[in-house]
């Protein structure tokens, strides 16, 4: 995403998160790796230092174990369904929390 016009990329990211949401509905297991990408590329355009260390330890901490379950099924690895349900939520609150007020 380009810097010079963040409103228009944050627009562009809402957008694809909406496309998301859409795909996390039907199927989960497959869509939370790119909800994390998608939470990463939120993050890389984030003033200050580009990510969560300007927020608090708990949302790090959230944050890494969302995408160390995500990248466990990238391995094919098998995951307790509540634990991906929980992770999504996961990644909803992280990014209402980093998303200016208003956007998510």
């Amino acid at each position: 995403m380009s810097m010079n016009e963040p409103g228009l990329d944050l627009q562009e990211w809402e957008t694809r998160w909406a496309e998301i949401e859409e795909a996390l509905a039907v199927d989960p297991v497959t869509e939370l790796p790119l909800a994390c990408d998608e939470i990463e590329r939120l993050l890389a355009v984030q003033p200050g230092d580009g990510g969560l260390g300007t927020q608090d330890a708990g949302l790090q901490a959230s944050y890494e174990a969302v995408r160390d379950l995500a990248d466990r099924l990238d391995a094919g690895q098998e995951v307790d369904p509540g634990d991906i349900g929980a992770a999504i939520e996961d990644l909803r609150a992280i990014r209402d929390a980093i998303l200016p007020a208003g956007s998510a």
